[in-house]
């Protein structure tokens, strides 16, 4: 198993936005520590250092608190409104031996048959809710789509698992599908097309009751 990251923590006394800003300002991302029926603890850790350690692919890190460290899993981590900064993550304390549900990316592998078929491959969730123990957490969940053809479709059920890991979302679960681009365009370029009524000019109205004819 991969090296696990050791990050310091410093606690935060205060939690307010004014504070979270000042936590930004300082080069350190804001945090929350939940789980083993503990108090939620808000700490920050060192941008840098843990933006790096996400890069290549710790999910799993080691946090110190003072004297103490816990190992703790990324449960979740949010980005601004760009998706470019890390603005705040959540982490939960976890034990090596410990079974958890997780959110794991997918990653496609493969190119599929539609493609050659004039099709594209469409991706509908790039996720997958899974449980295992803490130490068999993958970084990606594995589709392969080379056998999809267009008109095919692919659900979390036809996901073949690594061993230990068992699915948690439901197996109707939409992923990937592959569709016609001719079809795509066809449609709307029918709708852009289709053919207008035509203003009828130099129609005469007979005049109803109550109406007078100009002259």
């Amino acid at each position: 198993m991969e090296k696990t990251l050791l990050l310091k923590a410093e606690v935060r006394e205060h939690t307010g936005s004014k504070a979270v800003r000042k936590v930004r300002r300082q080069g350190r991302i804001p945090a929350i520590v939940y789980g083993h029926k503990q108090e939620p603890v808000a700490i920050s850790l060192d941008q840098h250092d843990f933006v790096e350690g996400l890069h290549h692919g710790h999910r799993l890190i080691d946090v110190q608190m003072g004297r103490k460290k816990e190992k703790m899993l990324v449960k979740e981590v949010q980005h601004d409104y760009l998706g470019r900064n890390i603005i705040h993550v959540d982490l939960i304390r976890v034990d090596m031996g410990e079974t958890i549900k997780v959110t794991v990316p997918i990653e496609l592998k493969g190119i599929a048959a539609g493609t050659h078929e004039g099709g594209i491959i469409e991706e509908h969730s790039n996720t997958l809710e899974i449980e295992c123990k803490v130490t068999d957490i993958p970084e990606t969940i594995v589709l392969l789509v080379k056998d999809v053809h267009v008109g095919d479709a692919l659900h979390a059920g036809d996901i073949e698992l690594p061993d230990g890991v068992k699915l948690v979302s439901s197996p109707e679960t939409l992923l990937v599908t592959c569709r016609l681009v001719a079809a795509a365009k066809t449609a709307e370029e029918a709708e852009e097309e289709m053919p207008i009524a035509p203003e009828v000019i130099g129609e005469v109205k007979e005049p109803g009751e109550g109406e007078t004819s100009q002259g």
